[in-house]
């Protein structure tokens, strides 16, 4: 798992350095394997504005640019990109700096004439088009709209000043495949508060929920809880700069506003989601069942999967529109003139997604979560945070009411609090209310002398597993 120091900034403040933070959190049992700055290979590049240009006197696509970088005098680059004009701010890679791959850029001549530097494309400074939705393709990448100014660092524009810290997680922990598991730990180890958002929907777009959308859950044994909610008007676009900032430190390519707040919400609350494109959910109805008769299902990758009668998938009335916990069909897909949109925030029995991910050879990101028995809680936060992304990127409007078909057990988890069994097995003397006090900084709670554990720690089943919570706060 990989976590983005500056996004875990908004759930916990810590001012702790790279090589504190690391050391902290593994002696708190979240081993941390490696941290990375994002910047390391890129330096020495800054924004520079174009102050003039004129044709090189040896060549016939080339240009004679001077360039202000933002300190000292403006400098000379040759460039022969054709899409540069008088004025435009534009990546600079200054004399002595670095990009991606190692490459070192140093003051030359080009046909003749000096060259202090070099214009850069998007590509250059290691981004994609997904990451420049923008941008011109084959030319100098021009930031007059990145809201950006001359002499400041590309690393800072680009979101690059920032730590990448990827932790070993355990698969008895899946509360720690998510940015605020993570962070709940981090504020445990540092003993800081747990900065929580609560999602807010506005709602109020014309419908009424129960009339547009029914969900039925068929195979409840392989599905405790199935939540969705529905937006219409859906405007598809990129996605904003820092979503798709945050999704690079993640791992995750932007593909557009939708797709990429379902994959927001994976990251940060370790809940899989699926947006499916209402109009082709025939008969407005959603059920969760197994394969049984049905024989294949081309996913959204182009492939074309053999199921098996077991198999959990996702139909409509007709067919099936996606395999439950593992990809969505690609007879459902979000696509540039989707108008309307339901999103799924489901719970499924690991056991279930394991083996049809591992029978059809596609381990993905949300098989990897949903095989490990994630929180069935987890579903409705998640749905209504997808809806909240969707109000602030002015992507849609959102349908009041939530539909949420909920077959999990609703009571928390209760243990004897026995304080001197752990001391025992512990080799320690800790008081009970020490004891009460370290477990309280996990979201435990101590109530008529039992252990309340939440809903997320499902790893927690016995007096050892909350003597090992002790034991590592301690």
């Amino acid at each position: 798992m990989n976590i983005s120091r500056k996004w875990l900034r908004e759930f916990v403040d810590i001012t702790a350095t790279d090589k504190e933070y690391d050391s902290v959190m593994t002696l708190a049992g979240q081993k941390v394997e490696t941290t990375e700055r994002m910047d390391a290979e890129i330096k020495n590049v800054v924004v520079g504005k174009v102050l003039s240009m004129k044709k090189h006197e040896n060549s016939d696509h080339m240009w004679v640019c001077m360039v202000d970088c933002g300190a000292g005098e403006p400098v000379q680059i040759v460039t022969g990109a054709q899409n540069v004009h008088e004025g435009d701010l534009v990546p600079v890679a200054q004399h002595n700096s670095y990009l991606p791959g190692g490459i070192h850029i140093t003051k030359g001549k080009l046909r003749g004439v000096e060259s202090c530097g070099m214009l850069c494309s998007y590509k250059e400074l290691g981004l994609t088009e997904h990451d420049c939705p923008e941008a011109y393709a084959d030319g100098i990448w021009i930031l007059n709209d990145e809201g950006c100014t001359v002499g400041e660092d590309m690393n800072i524009v680009i979101g690059n000043d920032d730590s990448i810290v990827e932790f070993e997680i355990t698969n008895n922990r899946p509360d720690c495949y998510s940015l605020i598991g993570l962070a709940r730990e981090t504020a445990a180890a540092f003993n800081v508060p747990m900065k929580h958002h609560e999602p807010v929907v506005k709602g109020g777009a014309e419908g009424n929920l129960g009339e547009l959308l029914d969900v039925d859950v068929q195979a409840d044994d392989l599905c405790p809880r199935y939540t969705a909610r529905m937006v219409r008007n859906v405007k598809i676009a990129p996605s904003p700069k820092w979503m798709r900032q945050r999704l690079r430190s993640a791992g995750i390519r932007p593909i557009n506003n939708i797709v990429d707040i379902t994959n927001y919400v994976m990251v940060e609350y370790g809940q899989p989601m699926h947006a499916f494109d209402y109009r082709y959910v025939k008969g407005g109805k959603i059920v969760v069942r197994r394969a049984g008769e049905d024989k294949t299902l081309t996913t959204l990758d182009g492939n074309v999967r053999n199921l098996q009668p077991d198999m959990l998938v996702i139909a409509d009335e007709t067919k099936p529109v996606g395999l439950a916990g593992v990809m969505g069909g690609e007879n459902s897909e979000i696509v540039d003139d989707t108008v309307d949109v339901v999103f799924e925030s489901a719970n499924f029995l690991g056991s279930s997604i394991r083996k049809t991910a591992l029978a059809l050879g596609m381990r993905t990101d949300a098989s990897a979560k949903f095989e490990k028995d994630i929180d069935p809680m987890l579903t409705v936060p998640a749905v209504n945070r997808a809806c909240e992304l969707v109000e602030q990127l002015g992507a849609g409007e959102v349908i009041d009411g939530i539909i949420d078909v909920d077959n999990s057990d609703p009571n928390h988890k209760r243990l004897p609090f026995e304080p001197d069994k752990m001391n025992a097995l512990l080799g320690l003397e800790l008081p009970a209310e020490e004891q009460q006090k370290l477990l309280e900084q996990l979201d435990f709670k101590i109530e008529n002398n039992e252990v309340v554990v939440p809903f997320f720690r499902t790893d927690i089943n016995r007096m050892c597993d909350v003597a090992e919570e002790v034991a590592r706060m301690y």
